[in-house]
């Protein structure tokens, strides 16, 4: 249940900055050798620019799970929110005594935060699900499988694995808790937290794509958000601003990056990284401070036993020898028709809001009717204060009415349509909806990451 909600949220409205980010994760643009993408740690890689789609179910689970036989085959569905991702479900096929575990089990240990960006999940609910699947299936299950990697084979090893996956996130999310009640901080725990031997010794708890360290963080931020309350971090100076003073303060850039190679030569990249990301910011221009993060950046990319994290360090490697991104300017393909195709009229319209530039509306106040053509659905829609609102229903005084397909509406909505493209018919004053028109954002796809 709520499958289309979740994907929308996760996929379209933080789906720009999202991909953007993914580009990173999966080193999309790295050339794919020794020195470059390796291994996304779920699987082998992705294509550069993949496009995004989405098919609207037909019919949901029971959030309670349920039995379907689907062509002949009986599925036993167990429902497990708020692990992997927030919709997600087991499957067990009796007849072949075989169970799979969608991503909640796999090959390696999973995330319990994206570095792509995602809400994030629960460890405590997650360990709570897989084992709620080894008692009901374990005893009945020869072959347990997912999504990624390969099955595990013969009902002992069933067993044994899904056990040492259900530990490592209990273990996870129990002693990031334990650290943070002694007063440890989101770092602190993240640099001290080690898996025990006894879970370290199954390779699929390895950190080929999650890792305790970040995984840790999720569970503190899960808690505790991102505020470590030290006050001197309630507020801090804007990543530019912070830059310029540091340089200042280390006696200029060159002082500062004569003593960043001499933390280099001593093999500190972690602090290299740091501190000289400081003259990057402040000045990135700076070709000698730009090739000296990116010398730093890429020795962390190969120590890194993560595929993400590799990808991560060599990504922004090659964009701060380049001098900034290759994809600047590129639009966003975060809202194509393949996704905004399967969305309700309330997704749609949360797109809109997302895209409505506050500032430039700030003195819109309106109300409109919408009305589909496809089935006579109405809606009311308008901006007040600079911020969107939308609700089913006629509205009291309308200002104008459009009649629209659901389909040339997901087209205005996500930006592939002009106001008069999809509303060449409108009735009544149309001056504040062209004003709400023009103050819709275009997103572009290229933003910088690792420059200001």
């Amino acid at each position: 249940a709520g499958f289309v909600r979740e994907a929308i949220s996760e996929n379209v409205l933080a789906g720009t900055a999202m991909l953007r980010r993914a580009t990173y994760m999966y080193g999309a643009l790295l050339p794919k050798d020794a020195q470059g993408h390796v291994d996304t740690g779920l699987g082998k890689g992705l294509p550069a620019l993949p496009s995004v789609a989405l098919v609207a179910p037909t019919r949901e689970i029971d959030p309670h799970g349920e039995i379907l036989v689907v062509d002949g085959v009986e599925l036993v569905f167990q429902v497990t929110p708020g692990t992997e991702a927030p919709c997600e479900m087991n499957i067990y096929l009796p007849a072949s005594r075989a169970l799979c575990m969608a991503e909640n089990c796999t090959a390696t240990q999973h995330n319990l935060y994206t570095l792509r960006g995602a809400q994030v999940r629960d460890a405590l609910a997650w360990s709570k699900y897989i084992d709620d699947a080894l008692v009901r299936f374990g005893a009945t299950s020869d072959v347990v499988f997912a999504s990624h990697h390969w099955p595990r084979w013969g009902h002992d090893e069933v067993v044994a694995y899904l056990e040492s996956q259900r530990d490592s996130y209990r273990f996870i999310h129990d002693q990031t808790l334990r650290l943070a009640n002694h007063g440890l901080t989101m770092n602190e725990i993240a640099e001290s937290l080690v898996m025990p031997a006894s879970l370290a010794a199954d390779s699929f708890n390895h950190g080929f794509y999650g890792t305790v360290s970040h995984n840790a963080k999720a569970v503190y931020q899960r808690y505790l958000g991102w505020f470590d309350a030290n006050p001197a971090h309630l507020n801090p100076h804007p990543p530019v601003d912070v830059a310029t003073r540091y340089v200042e303060f280390m006696g200029g850039a060159e002082a500062l990056l004569d003593k960043a190679r001499v933390s280099y030569e001593a093999g500190d990249y972690r602090w290299v990284a740091e501190v000289v990301n400081h003259v990057v910011f402040s000045d990135p221009s700076h070709e000698a401070a730009r090739y000296l993060q990116a010398d730093a950046l890429e020795q962390l990319g190969y120590q890194s036993e993560s595929g993400p994290w590799r990808d991560f360090y060599l990504s922004g490697a090659m964009e701060l020898r380049a001098g900034g991104t290759a994809l600047k300017g590129l639009p966003g393909n975060a809202l194509g028709p393949g996704l905004l195709g399967a969305m309700t009229p309330d997704l749609l319209f949360d797109v809109l809001g997302v895209r409505l530039n506050a500032q430039l509306a700030a003195d819109l106040a309106f109300e409109g009717e919408l009305c589909f053509s496809d089935d006579e659905a109405t809606w009311t829609f308008g901006v007040r204060r600079g911020a969107l609102h939308a609700r089913a229903g006629a509205a009291s005084e309308p200002a104008f009415y459009v009649t629209s397909s659901r389909a040339d509406f997901a087209s205005f909505a996500g930006g592939h349509r002009t106001l008069a493209q999809w509303a060449p018919a409108l009735r009544g004053d149309d001056a504040p909806l062209r004003a709400f028109a023009d103050a819709l954002d275009v997103f572009s796809f290229g933003f910088e990451l690792v420059l200001p």
